[in-house]
């Protein structure tokens, strides 16, 4: 087996390892099909500026569970869009752990918004580091001179 083709089957097997594990969901397959000829790095670009929208909206979330009198409003709000950020990537995980999250700042139940949001920054990192990974294999196997496969 040459090298593009194990490149190939390496990432067929990884990606199909991150939905079999829940880190994506089928918006990411959606988010894919976007991308063509005209805007070959349209997945990487979404991602990226989620990347970027995560860190601060995870800065908020801790400056604000900070405060001597939290505004739990603010807080969920800024998981309301940390939740759809992650959502329109379909960063399953993350959106998860948003979904309890919010439910922590209707109760103002600060211990467990505390805990979420560590749960959240987790998750974050994982999928973060496991896209960073898969478009690593992508460029591995453009560089090789192969194409990378479309995940049905």
């Amino acid at each position: 087996m040459d090298a593009v083709s194990q490149l190939q089957r390496q990432f067929v097997e990884y990606t199909t390892s991150l939905y079999r594990e829940g880190y994506l969901d089928d918006q990411f397959t959606q988010l894919q099909k976007l991308q063509d000829e005209s805007n070959p790095d349209f997945v990487v670009e979404v991602v990226t500026l989620f990347f970027e929208d995560s860190e601060k909206l995870l800065n908020n979330l801790t400056t604000a569970l900070q405060q001597e009198n939290i505004d739990y409003k603010q807080v969920d709000a800024h998981v309301h869009q940390f939740k759809g950020s992650s959502s329109s990537i379909g960063a399953q995980r993350v959106k998860n752990v948003c979904v309890v999250f919010r439910n922590y700042c209707d109760e103002k139940n600060l211990d467990g918004c505390v805990l979420c949001l560590q749960q959240a920054k987790n998750e974050y990192i994982l999928i973060r580091n496991k896209l960073e990974a898969l478009f690593n294999l992508e460029q591995q196997i453009l560089q090789a001179g192969g194409s990378v496969p479309m995940m049905a």
